[in-house]
């Protein structure tokens, strides 16, 4: 084995741990970080028999150039160093998400207002909150996952902040499950033209996430980040 191979040996256990570390945030990724320390280690110690034996046997007319190997010796230091970082980086990672889910859970039971274009259906109810800027005709319809119109709802508006109870019915009365279902409000403008309105929904907490790409919060099926959520009460 040469310097070169050590080298190339330590180089891919520090590509290694990094992929790991970098693509998770459980315990697979620190026992990564241990797997790369061991495979360093390893490769530490026969780069340190291959510098003895040559400098046991070098030549004493041309002895051998030792900026070499202190060059691999600060390598292996600063590849020791990073992942031992990573693994620590992990483990407060891991730490962190486990307050934010014992803090986020403390909302379930509570009443919650999202940000969402869909709203939960719980217990045969939904509420919608939607803001106008003045008092005009407002179309409410709820749709399935699939696009199909299932209720169409037309109202008054008031200047201002609106909320909208929906009791579970299509408009020929079916009554649907409690789910998820998409929403749409549409103003009608005194200029003739109609405007879609961004929407809130409000609904009971029943549980929290944490996932790759954050925490998210459960209202029944509905599931929002955390990034989403405007207003929780009792």
């Amino acid at each position: 084995m040469s310097i070169a191979s050590v080298t190339a040996q330590q180089n891919n256990a520090i590509a290694a741990a990094a992929t790991a570390n970098a693509g998770s945030t459980s315990s697979p990724a620190s026992q990564a970080g241990k797997t790369a320390l061991t495979s360093l280690s390893s490769n530490f110690n026969n780069f340190l028999k291959m510098l003895m034996t040559q400098l046991q046997n070098q030549d004493p007319t041309s002895p051998m150039n030792t900026n070499e190997f202190t060059s691999e010796l600060v390598q292996f230091s600063s590849v020791e160093q990073q992942i031992n970082t990573n693994t620590s980086l992990t483990h407060l990672i891991e730490l962190t998400q486990a307050g934010e889910v014992m803090q986020a859970s403390a909302m379930a039971g509570k009443q919650v207002t999202v940000s969402s274009d869909h709203v939960p259906l719980q217990n045969g109810k939904g509420v919608i909150q939607f803001t106008t800027p003045a008092s005009e005709p407002v179309d409410i319809a709820i749709y399935d996952d699939n696009g199909n119109r299932l209720s169409d709802n037309m109202m008054m508006s008031v200047k201002g902040t609106n909320t909208w109870t929906w009791n579970g019915t299509t408009s020929n009365g079916s009554s649907l499950p409690d789910g998820s279902y998409k929403v749409a409000v549409v103003a009608a403008n005194a200029n003739g033209t109609t405007s879609a309105l961004a929407t809130s929904v409000i609904g009971t907490a029943t549980g929290v996430l944490s996932q790759s790409n954050g925490m998210q919060l459960k209202l029944g099926a509905l599931t929002v980040p955390f990034s989403q959520v405007q207003s929780a009460g009792n």
